[in-house]
């Protein structure tokens, strides 16, 4: 089932919201504030315990001394402590970059101090972290680690595109890896390369991988694309992840009337890239004659992550003549593909593979004449043009049972995507 209940509420994540931002009846208030004397507010705070919370991010050339400076945080004996204590010191080895929260009293001693950052073992680097506590008891400093879980937590974006996709996710604040989510989703409906117009919107509800609440620093990628929708050149598209029986055990996407938009075979092998030669007639570089180029050629920098468009078994995977370094899929039926010229392979013969699967890396070996894919797709051994098999290609139908579910679950993404675009407006007008 599809959950997007409990976003949260900044320019990417609100407070859960029950209805449509627009229909909320809205209405000026204007009253005059008479402040009390300065003097007195800060008497009467001193009569409380005051504890206040700073965050900063720990940087190469950090020192005990530098790093409390830059939080407020004045205490010689909270230095002293960073310096010796064994655990403690975690703060400032290693790479930077660690999350760090202190809290400290009216005078800025130090209360306390968490440091949050990867976990120690490379099996958990995208499911765990390491949470450093250092708290005052007794006048005393004590360190404790420990290894907690990430939590997923959804998030809100929204943005016009000047330039590219990416310089609009990245003026947004949005992840590349959600870009490139968004260029696949809409992949059936939108020619990335040749459609995208100065002007064009979206708005998305991602996953983002929180340590204690907090979006993690030192791993920008991001979660599932859970709801999006992209206006291009004046058209709407809508997406919605759901993970009813029909979509099978992975899910699958759907726009907002219900209409799948998972096709059995992805539109290209590679997340984002050119394509610099199609399924047509050409003149070939090295045999210096014109001839049926058989498959599309893919530009893209040497070690760009290769995938499988869609389930199979790898039929071949090794040298062959000019197509250097090459793996074969045999998919369902009569269909296979063909991912030539790469720098690596990363699969064996025989082995199965899963749609979106990295096969290998792009390269130039074999007859390359610079770092590309050439990619073949066929149906009953004959070359097909890759690119019209993709878009007529079987896709996922959602059963009339689960409609009303599905609709739902639609209701809920629209007012999170119009929350996200309202918020990425209001956001704007300040700037």
């Amino acid at each position: 089932m599809l959950v997007l209940a409990g976003f949260g509420a900044t320019a990417f994540g609100v407070a859960p919201l029950s209805a449509s931002i627009d229909s909320t009846p809205q209405q000026w208030v204007t009253e005059s504030v008479t402040p009390s004397d300065l003097g007195e507010q800060v008497l009467s705070l001193a009569q409380h315990d005051l504890s206040l919370f700073r965050n900063e991010v720990t940087r190469p050339s950090d020192t005990a001394d530098s790093l409390l400076r830059r939080l407020n945080v004045d205490d010689t004996l909270a230095i002293a402590f960073l310096r010796g204590n064994s655990i403690a010191r975690e703060v400032l080895s290693g790479r930077s970059g660690k999350m760090i929260q202190v809290r400290t009293n009216a005078s800025g001693d130090l209360d306390e101090l968490v440091a949050r950052y990867p976990a120690r073992s490379a099996a958990q680097f995208s499911t765990h972290f390491t949470r450093l506590r250092i708290t005052r008891e007794n006048g005393q400093f004590v360190a404790r680690l420990e290894t907690a879980l990430l939590a997923a937590q959804a998030r809100m974006g929204s943005g016009t595109v000047r330039n590219s996709l990416f310089n609009a996710t990245d003026d947004a604040g949005i992840p590349d890896s959600v870009a490139n989510q968004l260029a696949e989703v809409f992949s059936t409906d939108i020619n990335f390369h040749r459609e995208l117009r100065r002007g064009d919107t979206f708005s998305v509800v991602y996953e983002a991988l929180t340590a204690d609440g907090e979006p993690i620093t030192w791993n920008e990628s991001a979660g599932r694309v859970l709801a999006a929708e992209f206006v291009n050149n004046g058209k709407v598209h809508s997406a919605i992840w759901y993970e009813g029986s029909e979509a099978g055990s992975r899910g699958a996407y759907f726009d907002f009337s219900g209409h799948s938009k998972q096709r059995s075979f992805l539109a290209s092998p590679m997340e984002f890239s050119r394509i610099t030669s199609g399924f047509a007639m050409r003149f070939h570089p090295i045999l210096q004659n014109w001839r049926q180029h058989a498959g599309v050629d893919y530009s893209a920098p040497i070690g760009t992550p290769v995938r499988t468009v869609s389930d199979g078994i790898v039929e071949f995977a090794g040298w062959q003549n000019g197509y250097g370094n090459v793996v074969l899929v045999k998919h369902v039926g009569d269909r296979s593909t063909l991912y030539a010229h790469l720098s690596r392979i990363d699969v064996r013969k025989g082995q199965t593979v899963q749609q979106g699967m990295h096969l290998g890396a792009v390269g130039a070996t074999g007859w390359a004449t610079g770092p590309h894919l050439h990619f073949e797709f066929k149906v009953g051994g004959v070359q097909r043009d890759p690119v019209a098999i993709a878009s007529l290609t079987d896709t996922v139908t959602l059963a009339p049972a689960s409609r009303i579910q599905f609709e739902q679950w639609a209701q809920s993404a629209k007012v999170q995507l119009n929350a996200a675009e309202t918020l990425s407006q209001a956001s704007s007008s300040f700037e």
